[in-house]
């Protein structure tokens, strides 16, 4: 009986000892501050959104110079790559066989004039007789068939005339438009062929001031943005010229500005997409057709929007979160519905959040939901470069 009651008295004892270790340990843990961590309310203000496209530069005008007759190539008259003017003369061809053709044609017409003179006044012979009965009706009809023959063959030989002179002129092949012209393709003393679809191919002159932009859309995009402009929240895409801002791939920030002037006016059926074109001024000839740039339009009306950093959103499968701080200093994870970044560098959240919410900024990878932090509350900063994208 005395062993039974010693055993006892060592188990009451154990289980004491037990009993006071654990509330030892969840006072410790309790009394344990957490991680610290910074919080801040997410960026809540009224913002208008804006679309990113990547695009394309194109000249806005671009002509192949090729010569309207055949000959042996005489001179170029410009350097390559240089700026010429609508009018300039490029290229000149040998004329001489022009100008012997010309003369022939002056001298047929010569003659073409003097059977008129001859034809007149032979059909005037006859006229007068012939209410008198003095010369045959089939006479009178002959003298005057030859007149008629006459006359067309003036027009005839004036047309050859004018032929003969038109294609002297095109001896010299000027520039039909201003721009920036390629190098000569075809060196001195070759023969060229022209007037034809084949035609050889001199060179080629682009105007690039002012510049054209080509780009392409969504669908969904192109909707979005019909239903703005019907809802009086934004110009039509197609009349209205609405602001386009550009960035070239070494640029930070858009800084070139365009107006949109041209909507296709049908989707393309093996993309799903429209294409549109902005056009800027080129004054410094900085742009040259053929180099990628991006463009930004807007894309919203203006509304309210809630906004947090991009760094602080996790990712668990299709899922985006972001940890928020709960009741007593308790780590909360919220899921969240993404919209893009806006121009002051944060990302715009649809939904998930409240203005009121405590997101955490840093140790992300270190907590988890359930961990107990030492919450410090900061602002969200924004990059400098960021405020003034904004502006």
């Amino acid at each position: 009986m005395a062993i039974f009651s010693a055993v006892l008295l060592m188990l009451l004892t154990g289980v004491a000892f037990i009993a006071s270790d654990k509330e030892l340990e969840e006072k410790t843990v309790q009394d344990t501050p957490g991680m610290t961590v910074e919080t801040a309310f997410p960026v809540y203000e009224k913002i208008t959104e804006w679309d990113e496209y990547t695009g394309r530069f194109e000249a806005s005008n671009r002509v192949e110079v090729r010569a309207r007759v055949s000959g042996f190539l005489e001179s170029v008259n410009f350097v390559d790559g240089q700026i010429v003017q609508k009018g300039d003369v490029l290229f000149t061809l040998d004329n001489r066989p022009f100008k012997i053709a010309l003369d022939q044609a002056n001298a047929d017409f010569s003659q073409a004039k003097v059977s008129l003179r001859t034809a007149q006044d032979n059909f005037e012979r006859v006229a007068s007789l012939k209410e008198s009965g003095a010369v045959s009706t089939e006479e009178y009809d002959r003298r005057k068939q030859a007149l008629e023959f006459a006359k067309a063959s003036i027009l005839l030989s004036q047309s050859k005339v004018d032929q003969a002179r038109l294609n002297l002129e095109f001896t010299k092949v000027t520039a039909p438009i201003s721009g920036l012209v390629s190098r000569d393709k075809v060196n001195l003393g070759n023969l060229i062929d022209g007037g034809s679809s084949n035609s050889t191919l001199l060179t080629t002159i682009v105007a690039t001031s002012p510049i054209h932009f080509y780009f392409t859309g969504s669908e969904s995009d192109y909707l979005r943005y019909v239903r703005l402009a019907r809802n009086g929240e934004r110009g039509s895409v197609r009349s209205e010229g609405i602001p386009v801002y550009i960035k070239l791939q070494d640029e930070g920030d858009f800084v070139h500005e365009a107006k949109m002037d041209f909507v296709d006016n049908e989707l393309d059926n093996s993309t799903g997409t429209i294409e549109s074109r902005a056009v800027l001024e080129n004054k410094d000839l900085l742009l040259e057709p053929g180099m990628f740039g991006k463009a930004r339009l807007l894309g919203s009306a203006e509304h309210e929007a809630l906004m947090i950093p991009d760094d602080i959103i996790g990712t668990n499968q299709s899922l985006r979160f972001v940890y928020v701080l709960g009741d007593d200093n308790v780590v909360e994870s919220r899921n969240v519905t993404l919209g893009p970044l806006h121009s002051n560098g944060l990302r715009i959240v649809r939904d998930g959040i409240l203005p009121t919410d405590k997101l955490i900024l840093n140790n992300i990878q270190k907590i988890a939901p359930g961990a107990l932090v030492a919450p410090e509350l900061v602002s969200i900063a924004i990059a400098p470069q960021a405020l003034v994208a904004a502006q």
